[in-house]
């Protein structure tokens, strides 16, 4: 039984899984990390090794704890992953990445397959049918568009994230909707053809905390999972075994 600790940005995502089957997840503040970790211990007595995918900091006296009970694994450039890495610079490619390009390959093996992950950021990440990972792009995801507008500017409000009623906003509120949301959808659908214009046979991947909301706003055809980061650490865990 694998333990899964994903340390973001902002929250820690905490999973079990028993093979590929996932049977419990919460999310919590990091400073919560050793209580939730203690109480998925008595909860799992079955646990036996963990992946720790960290863009946080998760201090090292956790891990040390944690090594404690568990065969640990934390993820990093140098672990082994099931495709090939022509990342330019693999040192400064996110883990969150290299889980979701390994969760591509575990779901959709000999595929050309662009994931997007639209969190704090929006990343596309490209693997094709060769298992050849070529890279992909970073841009700012909803939160980050809504909060740069007030912060960058002199007099505009920071807003909750709200779908727009009309393109034409007529009003400075649903002007900044109306930007930030379908900007962020136009330049997914857009990113999405251009990969289609090379790759006609594309399988494309909607993930993240903003993935439900954007989801029916595309044009495009894509497969929308919420678990699909998990499932590739677990899958990474796994493949190291």
């Amino acid at each position: 039984m694998n333990l899964i600790l994903d340390i973001g940005n902002t929250l820690v995502k905490l999973a079990v899984f028993k093979k590929k089957r996932l049977l419990y997840k919460t999310s919590f503040p990091l400073g919560e990390l050793m209580e939730v970790y203690r109480n998925a211990k008595k909860s799992y007595p079955e646990l036996s090794a963990v992946i720790i995918s960290s863009v946080g900091r998760m201090p090292k006296s956790n891990i040390a704890v944690i090594k404690e009970d568990l065969r640990v694994l934390e993820l990093n450039h140098l672990t082994k992953v099931p495709f090939n890495n022509l990342y330019a610079s693999p040192k400064t490619l996110g883990v969150d990445r290299i889980a979701l390009v390994s969760a591509s390959v575990n779901q959709f093996p000999n595929k050309n397959v662009l994931i997007i992950d639209a969190g704090t950021c929006v990343t596309y990440d490209f693997i094709n049918q060769n298992n050849d990972y070529l890279g992909g792009a970073i841009s700012p995801g909803l939160r980050l568009r809504y909060k740069s507008l007030n912060t960058l500017t002199a007099n505009l409000p920071l807003l909750e994230t709200q779908r727009p009623l009309n393109i034409i906003g007529d009003s400075t509120a649903s002007s900044i909707h109306s930007g930030v949301v379908y900007g962020l959808v136009k330049e997914i659908d857009g990113v999405i053809d251009h990969y289609k214009s090379q790759y006609q046979d594309l399988t494309v991947i909607l993930t993240g905390g903003d993935a439900e909301f954007l989801s029916n706003q595309l044009k495009n055809s894509i497969f929308a999972s919420s678990n699909f980061l998990l499932e590739g650490l677990n899958f990474i865990l796994d493949f190291n075994s």
